[in-house]
């Protein structure tokens, strides 16, 4: 990916701290209104080797205030993650996932959601990009989340109209752009511009320091986290929690660096609570609405 040259024009890089998500506050369900009022989140994701990573991102994706929930797993995990999760719909893709999938009933179903994750967990990246080429040009107004295999779907021509989001690390983004790890790790935010504006996407490029770039430019830098984030799901449940978010109807880049500093706070509170390291992926989103309402994001208990 050759460099693209920064003008006086484009906008300066904003830290993430408390006082910037008390300022940018989440949209809120009315008191009065039901689950429907709070958006309809569609996961698809896991295979018959990575099952749980579609509860990581469901259940972060309902405790990050979502209303409503349908994960699309293989059928081979489908009937326990039904039992392991009765919030939840769930459907079946084949394992892996191909492109007979598109005709699938999740098509009329994704007309009526607000946020679609795809990728957590799921294996063999053309066949799940293919799907995605579909997904991404369905009927609906929802916001697309790309995660691990499904990333790629946006390093094609570029496309305008729905909004969408990628979350790799420093690995995925070598894979996804043909730079060295070393040269991503250099500078994390011209990187990360520069894939925003290429692919028309929002860019969450994490690791110690996040940094979220928006098509327009627009960037933001998240100094936080801990080391025991870095754990199997850790993604996963990232990746979930911005999905919810976006269902609450929050755009992606407020998604982004809501999801990336409620994440980062949620293994501080756990390295204080157990120690830094050994804490797990799924005890994460547990830590979500507590911290939301401390920060005036949480719908009001009362």
């Amino acid at each position: 990916m050759a460099p693209e040259r920064e003008t006086p024009d484009t906008p300066a890089i904003v830290d993430v701290d408390d006082a910037l998500l008390r300022d940018w506050a989440l949209p809120m369900p009315p008191h009065d209104g039901d689950k429907e009022g709070r958006g309809r989140t569609i996961v698809v994701a896991g295979s018959t080797e990575m099952p749980g990573a579609a509860w990581l991102a469901g259940i972060a994706a309902l405790r990050a205030g979502a209303g409503k929930l349908t994960l699309a797993v293989p059928a081979s995990v489908a009937p326990g993650l039904a039992l392991l999760m009765p919030e939840a719909r769930v459907v079946t893709l084949a394992d892996p996932v191909h492109e007979t999938d598109a005709a699938h009933p999740l098509t009329e179903l994704l007309s009526r959601c607000q946020a679609l994750l795809i990728g957590p967990g799921m294996q063999g990246e053309d066949a799940v990009c293919r799907a995605c080429e579909h997904w991404l040009g369905a009927e609906g107004d929802y916001a697309v989340i790309l995660d691990a295999s499904a990333m790629g779907a946006v390093t094609g021509p570029r496309r305008e109209g729905r909004p969408v989001l990628v979350t790799p690390h420093a690995g995925e983004m070598a894979h996804l752009t043909g730079l060295s790890k070393d040269e991503i790790k250099a500078d994390r935010e011209r990187t990360a511009r520069e894939a925003a504006r290429r692919w028309n996407a929002v860019v969450a490029l994490k690791g110690a320091t996040t940094v979220i770039a928006a098509p327009d430019g627009r960037t933001w830098r998240h100094d936080g986290g801990n080391a025991g984030l870095a754990t199997s799901g850790s993604g996963d449940t990232l990746a979930g929690i911005i999905a919810g978010l976006a269902a609450r109807g929050a755009p992606l880049e407020q998604a982004a660096v809501w999801g990336v500093a409620l994440h980062a706070r949620a293994g501080s509170e756990l390295a204080k609570q157990q120690g830094p390291l050994g804490y797990l992926a799924r005890e994460v989103p547990g830590e979500i609405p507590r911290l939301m309402h401390r920060l005036g994001g949480a719908t009001d208990p009362g």
